[in-house]
């Protein structure tokens, strides 16, 4: 991303915290966006040192991306069908 080949990462399989720790820092000190896909910001030194989820990309298309996540989140496991 921070090279220009990508748009976003997004990883919602789950990591631990010093799997994203470097990338995050280098990430947000080049300007992206970082936060977990709820959007809140990802925390650091915690008890659990589980990190569920995490989507860096530019601050300009955080918000799309976001939106775009929490509705596919919401289908479940039944994705809307196109109509017939």
């Amino acid at each position: 991303m921070l090279l220009g080949e990508v748009d976003a990462y997004v990883h919602a399989g789950g990591q631990y915290e010093w799997d994203s720790a470097a990338p995050v820092a280098v990430a947000l000190a080049a300007g992206a966006h970082v936060s977990r896909i709820s959007g809140a910001a990802p925390e650091y030194n915690q008890k659990d040192p589980r990190l569920p989820d995490i989507l860096v990309c530019h601050p300009v298309s955080a918000s799309t991306l976001l939106t775009g996540i929490r509705d596919v989140s919401s289908w479940g496991d039944d994705p809307p069908h196109p109509p017939k």
